[in-house]
């Protein structure tokens, strides 16, 4: 992935970019989900997120779901 990501051509590189999104979002979330289940609460993330409380909650709290 370095290597795509170094890459001079931009097909190359903006795939590169594209996937390391995907799995930065599969990361962050899997990280808020065990957050939540050990009592974070949803300040305490967005702070380690460097986002707002809004930010984060609006991202990951889902209707009815319990954490």
């Amino acid at each position: 992935m370095a290597t795509q990501v170094a890459s001079g051509d931009p097909d190359t590189g903006l795939r590169a970019v594209s996937a390391l999104r995907r799995l930065l979002e599969r990361v962050e979330r899997i990280h808020v989900t065990e957050a939540r289940k050990r009592g974070y609460s949803w300040q305490q993330i967005a702070d380690e997120l460097g986002v707002t409380k809004q930010a984060v909650h609006q991202k990951y709290a889902k209707k009815g779901r319990r954490w």
